[in-house]
């Protein structure tokens, strides 16, 4: 069972509540567009954002719409941070090869002197300054955080050479308002703390997704309905059903998915044996 079954059953592009969604078809949540275009008069000035929230509620997909966004303005630099678990010396590593610069991380002052360069030229010739990018930010060490804060800050704090969006779960939150850094907290000029999400909002994330994909029609409304409720207003909780819905249907090459299936899987010993009806014609 793959994508061409699905796209030979339904006309589905691919499964739409798998993580692997392109961006241009990604949902964005009606809290992250003020957050969003905030970010993009931030990318001028420089500065820390976060964006925080419990596990699933879409944190991840918010960072990839706002490099997507990022990314359509001219002279927008962006390193995307791929282990923010490194300690120090890895983690000077990881930003000299996002930020073009050759550094030895053992000399981290020559490294420190190389970074602010690189990025006080890209702000001279580009009016823009580099934007760093850090996923699972909760798991960055405090000294990688306060040195990254140091690193961006010139002229007694004055001017900021580097826009970060950190993006964690609550976590992330709690660590900061500790007192090592406390100082970076004090910092964050733009926040977006996503929750739990409400039944018409998840709603009409089915709705979006299965339009994205090429099947509008593909699930009924009640069970749209029903997939909002029994998510209890987790995104990722949602997609996991919906997704395994959607292969139940291929193999049995029903025309629709309706709350009979979704009785099915999420009912245990409710199995019910294949029928013809309600197949594909």
């Amino acid at each position: 069972m793959n994508d061409k079954t699905l796209r030979d059953l339904y006309g589905l592009k691919r499964n739409p509540f798998e993580p692997n969604v392109p961006t241009e078809a990604l949902w964005e949540p009606p809290q992250a567009a003020p957050f969003i275009e905030r970010m993009d008069r931030m990318a001028r000035i420089g500065g820390f954002a976060l964006i925080s929230g419990e596990p699933g509620t879409g944190k991840s997909k918010v960072l990839q719409l706002l490099a997507a966004r990022l990314g359509q303005q001219d002279n927008v630099e962006i390193g995307v941070m791929e282990r923010p678990q490194s300690g120090i010396m890895d983690f000077y590593r990881e930003l000299g090869a996002l930020f073009g610069v050759k550094l030895s991380p053992a000399n981290r002052y020559g490294g420190f002197r190389a970074l602010r360069t690189r990025w006080g030229e890209h702000i001279k010739a580009t009016l823009m300054r580099p934007v760093l990018l850090i996923d699972e930010a909760q798991e960055t060490p405090t000294d990688c955080l306060s040195e990254l804060r140091i690193l961006g800050s010139v002229r007694f704090d004055s001017l900021c050479l580097l826009t970060t969006v950190l993006c964690g779960d609550n976590r992330m939150e709690e660590r900061l308002k500790g007192a090592d850094l406390m100082p970076l907290h004090s910092r964050i000029h733009a926040r977006l703390d996503l929750d739990d999400l409400g039944r018409d909002d998840l709603r009409a994330y089915v709705v979006h997704a299965l339009d994205e994909a090429g099947a509008p029609h593909l699930m009924t409304d009640g069970l749209i309905t029903a997939l909002a409720d029994h998510a209890n207003g987790n995104l990722r909780r949602l997609c996991h059903v919906a997704s395994r819905l959607v292969w139940m249907a291929a193999e049995r090459e029903l025309a629709t998915i309706d709350e009979n299936l979704f009785l099915d899987l999420c009912t245990p010993g409710s199995a019910r044996p294949r029928t013809r009806a309600g197949r594909m014609a």
